[in-house]
This record gives C-alpha cells, sequence and structure tokens, in this order.
C-alpha cells in the first residue's frame, strides 16, 4: 500500500501527515521533575500489566498501516523505551515495512551499554535522541531525582557512537530555577563535536509537572545566552515542519537547534501523530484523550477498517493548542508526557 500525489492524507488545517510517534511503555528509571514527579509516580504508583500494553506484532500492524498513508519516520518512545523487554524485535519488525525510511529512539541513555548499543544497531535503529538536562551531578540528579549521574548518560552516548551511531542529538528541556544555568556549559561541552545539542522550552505537557509560564526560558533567551559567548547565526531548517530552529556556530563549531513550542508556536507545520502504550491514537501532544486503536484491533477489525479509522481522525484533526494557549487551557486535563513520550 502506498500513498499517491492525488490521495495525500491532509487534516482539516492542510497539514500532511509524515510522522509517527510510538510510546512503548509507561515506565521509567527516572522520575524526572518536569515528566514523572515522585510524588505522583512514587512506589505507591500502579504502572500497565503487559496484557495493557500493544504487542509487538499490534504495534507492527498499525505502523504497516500509517506506512500506508504517508508516515516516513518512526520514533520510538516511552517512558524510557528502553525498560521494554526485547525491543530489538519490535525494531527489526519496524525495519521491514515497506515505506520506512527512517527508525529513532529517544532515550535517557542510562541503560545504553556497548552490548545494548550494539544490538540496537544491528536491530536496525538509525539515530538516538538523548535526553541530558545538565552536566553537573548535583543538577542532574535534581532533576532526574533518581540519584543517576551525568557520566552514566556520557558513558551511553560513547557506546552508541562506538556502535556506528552516526547521528545522536542531545535533547536539554531548559526550566528556570532548576538548571537553565546550565545552558552555556551545556552549549560549551557539545561545540565543536559531533552532537548536535537541541534545547527544548519548559512545556505544559500533562498535568502533574506544575507547569508556570514563568519557569519557561525563551527560546531566544537561550540564543542570546549563547550568543553572547559563541556567536551563532540561523540556517534553513532541513524539511519543512522541522521542530528544532537551527543554529550554527560562527566559528565552525557545528550546530544546535532550539525548539520553542511555548514562545514560537509550529503548529502550522506539524506532520505528527503519536500512539500511546495503550493503542490510543494522539493528534497532538497537548491532547486531553486519544483515540482508542486497541479495542478494534483486539475485536477483529480488518485493515481496512481500522485504516477508515485513522484517516477519519486525521482529517478531523485541527489541532493547534500551543498557537492558542491560554491560562484556561494550560489547565484542563492532558495527557501524560509519561504515556505518549515527546
Amino acid at each position: 500500500m502506498a500513498v499517491s500525489e492525488q490521495s495525500v492524507l491532509k487534516d482539516g488545517l492542510g497539514r500532511e501527515l509524515h510522522d509517527l510517534r510510538i510510546s512503548v511503555t509507561d515506565r521509567c528509571n527516572f522520575r524526572c521533575v518536569y515528566c514523572m514527579p515522585k510524588e505522583h509516580f512514587g512506589p505507591g504508583y500502579k504502572f500497565l500489566a503487559k496484557k495493557e500494553l500493544l504487542s509487538f506484532e499490534e504495534i507492527e500492524r498499525l505502523v504497516r498501516l500509517f506506512a500506508g498513508i504517508g508516515v516516513r519516520k518512526i520514533r520510538i518512545t516511552g517512558g524510557e523505551p528502553l525498560v521494554r523487554k526485547e525491543l530489538e524485535k519490535l525494531i527489526e519488525r519496524i525495519v521491514l515495512v515497506d515505506g520506512i525510511d527512517d527508525i529513532s529512539l529517544t532515550t535517557n541513555a542510562s541503560l545504553i551499554t556497548p552490548r545494548r548499543a550494539q544490538s540496537l544497531r544491528s536491530a536496525g535503529l538509525g539515530r538516538i535522541n538523548v535526553s541530558l538536562d545538565a552536566l553537573d551531578d548535583e543538577t542532574f540528579k535534581a532533576v532526574n531525582d533518581v540519584g543517576v549521574s551525568v557520566q552514566k548518560v556520557l558513558d551511553g552516548i560513547d557506546a552508541a557512537a562506538d556502535a556506528g551511531f552516526e547521528s545522536i542529538k542531545v535533547n536539554m528541556v531548559v526550566k528556570k530555577g532548576l538548571n537553565d544555568h546550565c545552558v552555556l556549559p551545556m552549549a560549551r561541552y557539545f561545540h565543536d563535536t559531533p552532537r548536535i545539542l537541541r534545547f527544548i522550552e519548559f512545556m505544559d505537557v500533562g498535568n502533574t509537572n506544575r507547569w508556570d509560564d514563568s519557569a519557561v526560558m525563551t527560546s531566544a533567551e537561550i540564543a542570546e545566552v549563547i550568543h553572547a559567548e559563541m556567536p551563532i547565526e540561523p540556517i534553513e531548517p532541513n524539511y519543512q515542519g522541522e521542530v528544532a530552529k537551527r543554529w550554527r556556530y560562527l566559528d565552525g563549531g557545528g550546530e544546535i537547534g532550539i525548539i520553542s513550542s511555548v514562545s514560537q508556536p509550529f503548529c502550522g507545520d506539524c506532520s505528527r501523530a503519536r500512539l500511546s502504550v495503550v493503542g490510543k491514537l494522539y493528534t497532538c501532544l497537548f491532547a486531553a484523550d486519544g483515540y482508542d486503536l486497541m479495542s478494534p484491533i483486539r475485536a477483529g477489525e480488518s485493515d481496512d477498517q481500522l485504516l477508515e479509522r485513522i484517516t477519519g481522525r486525521w482529517r478531523s484533526r485541527r489541532d493547534r493548542y500551543s498557537e492558542t494557549r491560554t491560562v484556561e487551557s494550560v489547565l484542563r486535563p492532558k495527557v501524560e508526557m509519561s504515556h505518549i513520550g515527546g
């Protein structure tokens, strides 16, 4: 099944569907304060049982359907996706899906050993995005809240590089009063390296991270801090809909990206859908609820019936939360980051 020029799937605002982000687990070995704070995800928190998760077979089936209507890029997320057992088997399945030409993984990298990095590479994983929010242990441990050191993550990045991953991006969520003092040290560390560092404005995803706009260090502020010491200039995006605005160092020391969902929304080019670990389809990161695909799958619906559900959902999509964010909308219930990834 292949999408034709005449049958390109578009939503209610004319946006095409090219990217699918798939959460494979609601569990994580970190308790980052902006994602899974301990007061909500503590020892008594009840995580999903295995039977409640989409199986690898079910995920593969859905990927095939999405590929048939224009999806070309798959990103595997969580929770922390590497806590899902035998994840490599899923990657091997997705690699074989006709039309999918890019498979990436978002991870905190603390579980990437040299052996695991090689197994992921051998399975066909193409790219890795690593979450790292500080370079000093005091701040980093305050963010992850489980005592994991920065070196553990850096070792994971090195293991991935040694295994042959050429594209390893490092993502830093910046929150004022928590780690905004780390912006420049992070920029210095990854300057003139093969790693592309991307700064992400603190976003109001979910309802448990106590988001407040006063805690947002804007993209303009981030760029200003870096430019003052290491001059940068904006460059053209790699493709339409790229979420990070690209900047390059004037001294040739590489590039950085800044994702500004709060201060400079990019809803107009959004080509992403998200599939939660329980099989719900979300057409916006800030959605309150998703569209159930697991139930019809397990009820025995055909591919054509499932495809009708998916295309109907996308065609009716008019999400543009970041462009219309208000005090009231911030307080509305939203799906947690740990259920649909970033």
